[in-house]
């Protein structure tokens, strides 16, 4: 295995990392006090040609791989934004991006994929239903042939973007389970506008990731037309599951970069505290152990969520490295933002110290986009061959 970086690699990477730098922290501190979309960072992103990175070329895109977009979201996070960027890629070059390139009809992938790409185009995603959870297969939305289209009644949930998006991806039942082969059968996805008769939502209030709306949404008799469905009528199951895992990639990515983050604003105050004498309290090994430990743990979780996405890009099997490097990130950078907030003292919960945004935002993501029992449901039935519970 080589772990250096290409010529275009370390290009990205820096680019990333001047962008971030251009923003900062107290950008990001001023949009979360706001709860406002950072609408201007995510248009200089694009300009930058870093949405669409492992998009098509003939679209607009790089035509690289997903390896290319964590080092992208990574440093991006490290830099300022936080878990929050990996959110800003999930909903846009994933959700969007991949699901048209990979399942969408040629008409749409001219027409919406080089607005996603360029950033004139935001999307989400309505997945979650408020009865069914991480139980996809359980979910009641249901889209009903109407001619030639559908006409889709249901309720969404914790769906993000969805004040500041143009497209939503939906998934929805268009067969009944009686009518249904498998538990699997009868799944489709449609890529639909926003801004639609008898579409409504409501935004929920939160702890974090404030940035970036969640909200309530509603179908009543929502047309949706014949060429807005991506992917096999009642066969979209397994091209959601391509949609799912490459989500986990940048999630894990977003993570990776906010434990970096997290763990150098804790080195430089402890650099600069001093209470005891001219001693720095960063050469106490109280505080000095805690974090080596979280950063091993943050570069085991990148490690892997590398393999993951290189395997991806290979076209082998990632599905086990991308859940589990999920799981690793998640588990560590809320230990690294918890551990930098202890290292800061009463500092540490001030909004002036933007730890106390890392650590809220981090939270999310140890039950979100998928929680860490169902992770270790996964291991536990694919990797270890063990009977399901449930």
């Amino acid at each position: 295995m080589d772990f250096r970086f290409d010529e275009s690699q370390r290009m990205m990477i820096d680019t990333a990392r001047q962008i971030g730098q251009r923003f900062g922290l107290e950008y990001w501190r001023k949009q979360d006090a706001a709860r406002s979309f950072p609408a201007e960072y995510w248009r200089t992103v694009c300009e930058a040609g870093l949405c669409g990175v492992a998009l098509p070329e003939e679209y607009g895109g790089s035509g690289l791989g997903m390896m290319e977009m964590s080092l992208i979201v990574e440093n991006l996070a490290a830099t300022g934004g936080g878990s929050t960027v990996g959110q800003l890629f999930m909903i846009n070059p994933i959700f969007g991006g991949v699901s048209i390139a990979r399942f969408g009809p040629e008409a749409m992938r001219k027409e919406l994929l080089p607005g996603i790409i360029s950033g004139e185009i935001n999307c989400c995603m309505a997945l979650t239903e408020p009865d069914a959870g991480t139980n996809t297969l359980e979910i009641r939305t249901f889209a009903s042939a109407d001619g030639d289209g559908w006409r889709l009644n249901g309720r969404k949930i914790w769906i993000t973007g969805v004040q500041s998006a143009n497209k939503m991806l939906i998934v929805a039942r268009t067969k009944k389970v009686a009518d249904s082969t498998s538990r699997t059968d009868g799944l489709s996805m449609f890529m639909i506008d926003v801004q639609r008769e008898g579409l409504s939502f409501t935004p929920i209030d939160k702890l974090g990731t404030c940035t970036l709306d969640s909200s309530s949404v509603f179908f009543d008799d929502v047309a949706i037309e014949p060429t807005e469905l991506i992917g096999t009528l009642h066969q979209g199951w397994r091209e959601l599951l391509d949609v799912l895992n490459t989500e986990r990639i940048v999630t894990t990515a977003g993570l990776v970069g906010t434990g970096e983050l997290a763990i150098q604003l804790a080195v430089d105050y402890a650099n600069d505290r001093k209470v005891f004498g001219n001693t720095p309290i960063s050469a106490y090994q109280g505080l000095q152990f805690p974090l080596a430990q979280c950063h091993v743990e943050v570069q085991a979780a990148r490690l892997l969520n590398y393999k993951a996405a290189t395997q991806f890009d290979m076209g082998l099997p990632y599905g086990s490295e991308a859940n589990a490097a999920k799981l690793l990130a998640a588990q560590a950078v809320s230990r690294a933002t918890e551990r930098a907030m202890q290292t800061m003292g009463g500092m540490g919960y001030s909004k002036e110290f933007h730890v106390e945004r890392l650590w809220r935002d981090c939270r999310l993501f140890r039950f979100a986009p998928v929680s860490e029992e169902m992770i270790l449901n996964y291991v536990a039935n694919h990797d270890l061959k063990m009977p399901r519970s449930y």
